[in-house]
Formats: structure tokens, sequence, C-alpha cells
């Protein structure tokens, strides 16, 4: 049963956020509509710092009744691991490249002075470098990305349902959350040039099932190292964290009016709501 759940939870974070993010750009949500892609970024940074701080760190205090300077050395060491990783270009979500893609469209649109334009070229382009690269070589450094980042969230999913069924359905909730936005930058990303869109569901859904194989790997792997959970379960939080912090809220640090604002802080907000609420909903004893 625990192994069935695992791989339905894997399934829909990695494939379901991928198809819950073509359907947004579908119906024209996630690009600055009324739901717009800094507000999705709200609710995932919402849910993973709930995720981490409320669940999983709590569990693994529990899982382990160690005391705070054992475990949070671990924590240090995740946030450091998944820093390399990204630095590696194999943890980065990259949502700005579907900003970078509207910023340089709107530029072409409004035909400002050269000077301008060169400032603008080269600040879209210093965005962006990730995605000319992606488009010219077919993308597929953004699917091996993709597919370790998946990986390893297929394993702390795994982590958190062995520690508890309630925590594992959060933590893919959590994911899922994170990765629709993340997908959204992929799929535009994908469909650019020659690349059809149905072409570039297909490889980035593929990706996304890695997950379900991050998953497996977990489960087995705490069923021969059942005491090494606790240590997942800080690295688990480690990289919520580090994607909240270091990826996510960053790309909202930006200007904005009073009612923006507003929307922001609510829809982060709703992403530790929701995250509280999932919790209380898959409460079992």
């Amino acid at each position: 049963m625990q192994l069935v759940a695992i791989l339905i939870a894997t399934l829909a974070a990695g494939i379901g956020s991928v198809w819950i993010a073509a359907l947004l750009m579908r119906f024209g949500l996630g690009n600055g509509n009324r739901v717009g892609t800094q507000h999705l970024l709200s609710l995932a940074a919402g849910a993973l710092l709930a995720t981490a701080f409320m669940h999983l760190l709590p569990e693994a205090f529990e899982e382990s009744h160690a005391h705070a300077h054992e475990l949070f050395p671990i924590l240090l060491v995740g946030l450091v691991f998944f820093f390399l990783l990204d630095k590696a270009e194999l943890w980065h979500h990259g949502h700005e490249h579907y900003d970078a893609h509207r910023a340089q469209a709107g530029a072409h649109q409004q035909g400002h002075d050269h000077d301008h334009h060169d400032h603008e070229h080269g600040h879209a382009h210093a965005h962006s470098h990730g995605h000319t690269h992606g488009k010219q070589g077919g993308g597929w450094s953004i699917l091996t990305g993709d597919s370790v980042h998946c990986f390893g969230d297929g394993v702390l999913i795994a982590s958190a349902f062995m520690a508890d069924m309630r925590l594992g359905i959060v933590a893919a909730v959590s994911v899922l959350a994170h990765e629709v936005p993340h997908h959204i930058g992929d799929l535009v990303v994908m469909s650019q040039g020659s690349v059809d869109r149905r072409v570039a569901l297909i490889k980035v859904s593929l990706a996304g099932a890695v997950t379900a194989l991050g998953g497996l790997t977990g489960y087995f792997l705490l069923n021969q190292l059942h005491d090494g959970l606790m240590y997942l379960l800080v690295i688990a939080s480690s990289s919520f964290i580090y994607v909240a912090l270091a990826d996510l809220i960053p790309q909202l640090q930006k200007r904005l009016s009073a009612a923006q604002t507003f929307a922001q802080v609510a829809w982060l907000v709703a992403g530790i709501v929701i995250v509280t609420v999932v919790s209380k909903l898959a409460h079992v004893h």
C-alpha cells in the first residue's frame, strides 16, 4: 500500500504538474493575467516553506529524538549541497525563462531608443542564457536538469511517505505546486523554434516521470536503511527551503504597487494555508 501511494503521488507531482502547466497556458493563465507567473511562484514558495518548517523538520526531530545540534548541521550541509547542484545547473528551476521570453517580446514591440534597446537586450540575454542554450541543444540540457531534479523530488517524497502517509501527501502537493510555474517556463522554452508543442509536452512529461523512478529508489533504499530516514527528511527540508529562498522568492523581489504586493503576499499565505489544510485532511493515525 505504501509503495502504491508513493507511485501515485510521484506520478501526480511529476507528470501532473506538467499537464497542469500546459492547461494553464492553454487557457491563458500564468502569463500575467489574473493568475500570473508571479502569483504561482508566491503560492509555491509558501507551500514549500510551510512543508519544510511545519512538517518535515518537526517529523525529523520526532523520528530521531535528536537534539538540534545533531540535525541542524545536516540542514546546513543540505543547503550547501543544493547550492552546488544549482551552480552545476542541475537543480536550478529557471522560472525566469518564461519571464525573459515575455520581456524580450515586450522590448521588440515597444521600439525604444537604441541605447535603451541595447540595455534591455543585454539584460534579457543575461537572464535567458539557458533559454538560448536549451533551444540550440534541442532542449536536452533543460530536460537533463529537470530529470535530475525530478529524481531528487521523488526520493524526498518517498522519504516523507515512509515517515508518515500524511506527510507524504503534503510533500507531494508542495512539489506539484512549485513544479507548475517551473514547467510553464520549460514548455515555453521547448516550444520555441522548430519544436512542436505536443513534442515539447511529451518530452517534459517524460522528465517529470523520473519523479516516480526517484520514488521507487527512495522506497527500496529506505527499506534497507531505515535509520537514515530522519536525515533524508532534513535533506528534503533543505531542498524545499533552498528552492523557496534562493530561486522563487528572489524572482518576487521587484518594485510593485501596493495592490500587486498585497496579491503576492496573499498568494504566499495561500500556499501556507493549502499545505495546512491538506495536512489536516490527510491526517491519519
